[in-house]
């Protein structure tokens, strides 16, 4: 995969400021007319997928294109056995970008669904975009005889709702130190995660004060929903990103009290929404009729510009 010119990022970013909020158009197009009868009276009009092209200068927006993400990748990525402080072993999908230099480490944190080719695939991404990704399972462990994702089958989603946010914490701890002390890392750390993972992105930040950069796709603050938002982000020191979908009031409601408090503290936190775009639309780029595409095809280029300037 070839390395794209990211010129979208100038358009799209700027140095983020307190509760820095842009709202970027990525409009559906107008519904297909429905054959008469279909929709039901009442019911919202349905838009199908559209074909998603290939592009290899963002993350994989179909499970297809992952899965050819990683068969055709010229990086080197390999599987590692993370040991955490309990002993437990954190399987992870490690990748490593080709370039001369020491590069940052930018930590993955998966969907509700579990470990991935698409959330290999974005690592694999933001390796071909300069970084060392660590793309942990955080289910390691949790499944019969000790398995995983893989192994859990119907599971996954009951057993990741399960974790807490300090068995998450724990688990991306121990990644962190393991990308810290790998040889071709420059000792800094970012990390990225979506829906699910995005929450726990802004849980990790709240809880490692170490940490170098945030960022959050579609996902909410910790205490957003239980009036504790301001005493819970206290803590955070590294600057989050959060990148939201237009048609998503579940999360979005949570994104003004978060940027009030995140303010009133003094926090860096830029927040960029897609209009027309749906929650989860990264993974998702054919759906939204091509609005979920212009946001991923937008948002990326914003994510990669954040790390280079955070994690130099």
């Amino acid at each position: 995969m070839k390395r794209a010119i990211l010129f979208l990022a100038a358009l799209a970013w700027a140095a983020p400021s307190p509760a820095q909020h842009v709202h970027e158009h990525a409009q559906a197009a107008p519904p297909v007319t429905a054959p008469a009868g279909t929709p039901a009276r009442g019911q919202a009009p349905q838009t199908p997928p559209i074909d998603v092209p290939w592009n290899d200068a963002i993350p994989a927006g179909t499970a297809d294109h992952a899965a050819r993400a990683l068969k055709e990748s010229p990086r080197h990525g390999e599987w590692a056995d993370i040991k955490m402080a309990d002993g437990t072993i954190l399987k992870s999908w490690v990748v490593f970008p080709e370039r001369s230099t020491k590069a940052g480490v930018v930590l993955v944190i998966h969907d509700i669904r579990g470990m991935s080719d698409t959330a290999r695939a974005v690592g694999d991404q933001l390796a071909q975009d300069g970084f060392i990704a660590i793309v942990p399972d955080f289910l390691s462990g949790k499944g019969p005889d000790g398995g995983g994702s893989d192994s859990l089958g119907a599971k996954v989603g009951e057993t990741i709702r399960s974790l807490t946010p300090a068995d998450v914490n724990a688990r991306l701890d121990a990644a962190r130190e393991y990308g810290r002390k790998l040889p071709a890392s420059n000792g800094k750390t970012g990390v990225v995660g979506f829906c699910w993972g995005g929450a726990r992105t802004f849980g990790y930040a709240a809880a490692q004060p170490a940490l170098n950069a945030a960022v959050v796709y579609y996902g909410d603050a910790p205490g957003a929903s239980d009036g504790t938002i301001e005493a819970q982000l206290a803590t955070v020191k590294a600057p989050v990103l959060g990148l939201y979908a237009g048609n998503d009031a579940r999360i979005n409601t949570t994104v003004p009290p978060t940027e009030a408090a995140m303010k009133k503290l003094g926090r860096s936190y830029a927040v960029h929404t897609y209009d027309g775009a749906g929650h989860g639309f990264m993974g998702n780029q054919a759906g939204a009729g091509g609005a979920n595409l212009k946001a991923a095809q937008a948002a990326w280029p914003v994510t990669v510009q954040f790390f280079t300037k955070n994690l130099k």
